[in-house]
């Protein structure tokens, strides 16, 4: 890949203190971009900016930042512009969360916070870049949003709200910029990625939540992320199983909400009890395990074997979602 693009080019993460994130600044650092950093979690941000610079940013700038709130990212765009001499050239939509459970068995304090930090979060952002943008006539904003903004899953209503908005006000601004063909909004949408997320999540359940096998490394989405600057696009899937889901819901998609329910409902009654908690939703917390890009779930001696039978069951679903969509076009017919 060509560096010149992204040598000293501004670039605003934000959520970069774990996870996809954390993964993303280090993949730009690499690149030669020059970072400004945004997190909730002041003390672990300077640590990413000193790690950046090791892998070769010429700087990058920690800025403290809550992403629900409008004022916060005002001023993390001002910092940004400032930093980058007036110019702010990519801004990363990373910040975001998830409370699991029951819809009516989460508070709504809960459902209401899933909403600002993931889409409120993404709209402040998009609102605070754009203006910058226009002036330069240029910029790309990209949003990591989710495999979960094509396909709902069971005890995520918020989350699936938050992530279907995210594509509905990204593919409508892209509208509004049309006759701006160098400002690029670009949407990248992971399958299941071994980041903290879980464990930084509300879970409402009472039992154990890990993500469902195969989980892919956040390389692989922070790779995709700066592929985008140099070759934008409106939409990106990450990991084979976002794609083949995306496809199989939208042909079958009763098939596939009863088929999700009823796995679901079989996995919780064999997980191991975990107590309520709201993770890192409301108040920022380390990840319990220490780790702060990966989330350990692809464990080296697990991961042949559940990647083997996580893609069986998906391909087996999907084929029996295609037969079954076949069946009823036939009938129709």
């Amino acid at each position: 890949m060509n560096n010149e693009l992204l040598q000293n080019a501004t670039v605003v993460i934000t959520g970069a203190t774990s996870g996809i994130g954390r993964a993303t600044a280090q993949a730009f650092a690499r690149q030669g971009a020059r970072l400004v950093l945004a997190a909730r979690r002041a003390d672990v941000l300077r640590d990413v900016a000193a790690e950046c610079r090791r892998l070769g940013a010429p700087d990058a700038l920690p800025v403290p930042t809550d992403t629900t709130d409008a004022d916060a990212v005002h001023r993390l765009a001002q910092a940004a512009a400032d930093f980058g001499r007036g110019h702010i050239d990519v801004w990363v939509n990373n910040a975001g969360s998830g409370a699991i459970g029951q819809f009516d068995a989460t508070p709504l304090a809960a459902h209401e916070q899933v909403i600002r930090l993931n889409l409120l979060g993404y709209l402040y952002g998009a609102y605070a870049v754009l203006p910058y943008f226009r002036r330069q006539g240029r910029g790309t904003l990209i949003n990591v949003v989710s495999l979960g903004a094509w396909v709902p899953e069971p005890y995520t209503v918020a989350y699936s709200a938050s992530k279907f908005g995210v594509r509905g006000l990204m593919d409508t601004l892209r509208l509004e910029l049309t006759e701006t063909p160098d400002i690029h909004v670009c949407d990248v949408h992971p399958a299941y990625i071994d980041t903290p997320g879980f464990q930084h999540g509300a879970n409402f359940t009472g039992r154990v939540i890990k993500p469902a096998p195969p989980v892919f490394p956040p390389q692989q989405v922070a790779d995709a992320v700066v592929r985008l600057v140099h070759r934008p696009r409106p939409h990106t899937m990450v990991g084979w199983t976002a794609p083949a889901f995306r496809v199989l819901y939208g042909l079958a998609p009763g098939f596939t909400r009863r088929t999700a329910m009823r796995l679901f409902r079989r996995y919780l009654n064999q997980a191991q009890p975990a107590p309520i908690t709201e993770g890192s939703l409301f108040e920022p917390r380390p990840a319990p395990h220490g780790a702060e890009v990966t989330g350990g779930w692809r464990q080296p001696e697990q991961s042949s074997s559940t990647r083997w039978l996580g893609g069986a069951a998906l391909a087996a679903g999907l084929a029996a979602g295609l037969y079954a969509w076949g069946r009823s076009q036939a009938s129709q017919g």
